[in-house]
């Protein structure tokens, strides 16, 4: 079912897609690091920030809430970090469950054959295979999303078009700047648990409420 609503969101006469395969030992050693600032890019309201988040969701837990356009991590006693985010265009939203199985540094960008064939017939030449870099579409980090061990093709990625972030354009995938997604990834090992609250309201029962941000610790730290 997943894999037929995977779709392709187009902007500015650019491909962007979820499927990637990990990065080599070899190309992680040669991997760039995150040089280019994104926020300048992303609205105000977009930007990363401590918050105060009440749930009963247990500490290091994700949740992803694509309505409003934010991913948090709970921190517990009543904290989070709160990350802007793009989410799936009409169509391609999706909710559920989930959790990191695997995660990869710079991925490549493989498509799959049918969508360079399809995308041909528009006009839009995709390359077989992207080495991982800035001008790559899923930027610098992946944490690929397991549903019972198997590969739901959904991933929490970077991205090179940080002005997307707040907006509906992916094909499913959760986006985020690449500060953001890298500071995501050194916090989230994998097994974390990623609760997806989207359309179909199939991640069940998840109780969580935005407090706004957390001006003490945003001052003073801790």
């Amino acid at each position: 079912m997943i894999r037929n609503i995977l779709g392709l969101a187009a902007a500015a006469g650019m491909v962007i897609t979820c499927l990637s395969a990990p990065a080599s030992a070899e190309e992680r050693s040669s991997a760039p690091v995150v040089r280019v600032a994104q926020q300048k890019f992303v609205k105000p309201e977009f930007k990363r920030k401590l918050v105060r988040l009440n749930t009963s969701e247990a500490p290091g837990t994700i949740i992803v809430d694509t309505n409003h356009k934010y991913l948090y991590l709970v921190e517990g006693d009543g904290r989070a970090i709160r990350y802007g985010i793009g989410v799936g265009r009409e169509g391609f939203g999706w909710s559920g469950v989930v959790s990191i199985g695997r995660k990869a540094e710079w991925p490549t960008w493989t498509p799959p054959a049918e969508m360079r064939v399809r995308e041909a017939r528009r006009g839009h030449i995709i390359p077989a295979f992207q080495k991982g870099g800035e001008d790559n579409p899923l930027g610098a980090r992946a944490m690929y999303l397991y549903r019972n061990g198997n590969d739901t093709i959904f991933r929490i990625h970077g991205t090179n078009q940080p002005w997307s972030i707040g907006l509906n354009m992916s094909s499913g995938c959760i986006r985020m700047m690449n500060e953001d997604v890298t500071d995501l990834y050194n916090r989230a090992p994998i097994g974390t648990k990623v609760i997806v609250v989207g359309p179909g309201n199939k991640q069940g029962n998840v109780a969580y409420q935005d407090r706004g941000v957390d001006v003490l610790r945003t001052l003073f730290g801790g």
